[in-house]
């Protein structure tokens, strides 16, 4: 098992790319805490952790506050004792442009898919850096690093992510913490199912679009995004930190 002893803190870990990690980090063995809004999902997730036979709680928390965050992180720590990674991968997305996007989108998106990186880590740093060790995880996208159509705020917070993990695996790489980005095209995830209901689209229509441009010809699974990040959790990936790993069949290379 490549995750045996270890602990994990997965932000959105209950629905898409965050549940299939969560199962895929608890088959390897490690003990996983998950957090998103939804108790109810976050309680099934669990369950279906622990029927399998992995050890598993949950903290209903809202990234965007730091107290919501720092409990996330004492629960971890009281159920655990340790944390060895946080995947910081709550996530959400609104398809605007700059004179669509409202202040209050704007500032909702940056708030969950930038800050709350910040704040999760901001929390999760202190214990880390008194073990020596530790991996985080930053959830960026494809339009992180190229832009979008009609996703201004998105993609402000994204490229904000790749940029300030490369900032904290310099500022902590000599305390044994290596942190590292994520950057997934298409998946197939509750999100993207809300992003065509936002545009008025068919699921099939919106997955021809999607999947039109990318070379691969299909979206990814959320089984795929969380292989990645068993490799950028596990000793697989010792050397890297700072590095931006794109899983997005092709969709950045054309």
């Amino acid at each position: 098992m490549k995750l045996a002893g270890k602990a994990a803190i997965i932000t959105g870990g209950n629905s898409g790319i965050g549940e299939a990690t969560a199962e895929l980090f608890s088959r390897e063995g490690a003990r996983v805490c998950i957090t998103g809004r939804n108790e109810k999902r976050s309680r099934e997730v669990v369950a279906k952790i622990t029927k399998a036979g992995g050890q598993a709680v949950f903290a209903v928390a809202d990234v965007r506050f730091p107290d919501e965050c720092r409990k996330t992180v004492e629960t971890a720590l009281k159920a655990f004792g340790r944390v060895d990674i946080l995947f910081n991968n709550a996530g959400i997305f609104f398809p605007n442009d700059a004179l669509g996007c409202s202040e209050e989108e704007w500032d909702l998106t940056i708030d969950i898919n930038l800050k709350g990186m910040f704040l999760m880590s901001k929390s999760v740093l202190p214990s880390m850096i008194e073990q020596g060790s530790g991996v985080i995880i930053n959830v960026s996208s494809g339009w992180g690093i190229v832009g979008g159509k009609n996703a201004v705020s998105y993609c402000a917070a994204k490229g904000g992510v790749v940029l300030m993990t490369k900032a904290m695996a310099i500022d902590h790489a000599a305390q044994g913490i290596r942190v590292n980005c994520l950057s997934p095209g298409d998946v197939k995830t509750p999100m993207l199912d809300e992003d065509a209901r936002m545009q008025g689209l068919t699921w099939d229509e919106y997955h021809a679009q999607a999947i039109a441009q990318r070379p691969m010809g299909r979206m990814g699974t959320p089984e795929e995004i969380a292989k990645a990040a068993l490799f950028l959790a596990s000793e697989d990936s010792t050397y890297m930190t700072g590095a931006n790993l794109v899983v997005d069949g092709g969709g950045t290379a054309d």
